[in-house]
């Protein structure tokens, strides 16, 4: 059997931006199974084709789907990207390993009215105890003491 999609690497490239404008390229190429610069000559080709522009926001790029545009095969010439998009693009994307360690998970339900949990004060080792001037702990035990 052999191993064909039904859209091309450009359209592949062009679902991965339209559902997360600033995708980085390498994840991108990850999604599509190509290399990074073969995502930066399809990005360069969109560009090219008034379907894709893209802005410099610090270190990272943004891109813009031109949904106006019309697609370029004569067969498809009746569709914009819009309606491409619309019909292929429906799914959010898939969430990035770095996304999960950047967010922490919401409480919802009944975590979300429970009250914060407090850790409990460590044990005392047993043993002779410090003591300063007059019997009394030391100050520096008597400080950590009052965080607990």
């Amino acid at each position: 059997m052999s191993n064909w999609t039904l859209l091309s690497n450009h359209g592949h490239v062009l679902v991965c931006l339209a559902r997360d404008s600033e995708a980085r390229l390498r994840d991108v190429a990850a999604d599509v199974g190509i290399t990074e610069r073969a995502v930066q000559k399809i990005v360069r080709d969109l560009q090219d084709g008034g379907m894709v522009s893209v802005t410099k926001n610090g270190r990272r790029n943004s891109y813009r789907l031109h949904k106006k545009k019309t697609l370029r095969h004569e067969l498809e010439l009746h569709c914009t990207l819009r309606d491409f998009i619309s019909i292929v693009a429906k799914e959010p994307r898939r969430k990035r390993v770095t996304d999960s360690l950047v967010k922490a998970p919401k409480a919802t339900g009944i975590q979300a009215l429970a009250p914060p949990v407090k850790p409990k004060p460590k044990k005392a080792k047993p043993g002779k105890k410090k003591t300063g001037e007059a019997g009394k702990p030391d100050s520096i035990e008597r400080q950590q003491g009052s965080l607990f």
